[in-house]
């Protein structure tokens, strides 16, 4: 198994809410751990918030004795979240704080994703990109009901209104199960990749770049060329021989 990861400020920001975690080597009892976090709530806010739930959460993780990674990170961000609401009780400045989260296990050939917010996971096989998360938000509401349609002006005026996110009482997570081949790519990102790039672009980057990081570079490289209006946090993984849970 290898992996990349990178996090870039945009274009537009003056400071970057996004915030990662990498390991290809056990953390507690899980044989490997990826995170990708999207700050929100003001700079102070944001930052803290991206930070405190990825490190509290790998925390949460290394001292857990739960080895089933599905009901171990539902747990462990529902404790990140109450812990993040409790900061934020005690500290002004923090009013407001928040931050989606898109998180992955990879054992014996099945990835295990959990996502809160609009931040997600895509599974690249062969010539074929599938998002595996649905995003947490007013417009895939509103697409689900028929209501929307993907792309359209009011789509793209509303996309940023989010239906749950770490920070507040809709804290619910939801979880996925994906069968992996080795070669395949697990991408998690934020919103300020998918916003500025397409799937189709997605795919054919990760299809012709061998070299994850310079496909991951690559992808950071033309969110910021396509207009770069938020931070930008691309982790790729690509999966090989899967570790057994400890």
């Amino acid at each position: 198994m290898r992996a990349y990861a990178k996090t870039d400020i945009g274009r537009s920001r003056k400071s970057n809410q996004d915030y990662f975690f990498v390991s290809t080597e056990p953390v507690g009892p899980l044989p490997n751990l990826f995170i990708a976090a999207d700050g929100m709530g003001g700079h102070n806010a944001g930052d803290f918030a991206s930070r405190f739930c990825t490190e509290h959460l790998a925390d949460y993780v290394r001292r857990s004795s739960e080895k089933e990674p599905g009901e171990l990170l539902s747990r462990a961000v529902r404790e990140v979240n109450r812990e993040l609401l409790d900061a934020a009780s005690r500290d002004p400045e923090l009013t407001g704080t928040g931050t989606t989260m898109v998180a992955a296990v990879i054992r014996s050939g099945i990835c295990i994703t959990m996502n809160i917010g609009d931040s997600r996971l895509y599974h690249v096989s062969g010539d074929r990109i599938r998002q595996i998360t649905r995003d947490h938000s007013y417009v895939q509401k509103m697409v689900d009901m028929g209501r929307m349609e993907v792309g359209s002006p009011a789509y793209l005026r509303q996309k940023n209104y989010i239906t749950r996110a770490l920070g507040t009482s809709a804290a619910e997570p939801d979880l996925f199960e994906t069968e992996v081949r080795d070669g395949d790519i697990v991408l998690l990102c934020t919103d300020g990749l998918t916003n500025m790039v397409s799937d189709e672009e997605i795919l054919k980057v990760l299809r012709t770049e061998e070299d994850l990081e310079t496909a991951v570079e690559k992808l950071v490289g033309l969110a910021n060329a396509n207009g770069g209006r938020d931070n930008i946090t691309a982790v790729a993984v690509r999966a090989g021989e899967q570790e057994e849970l400890c």
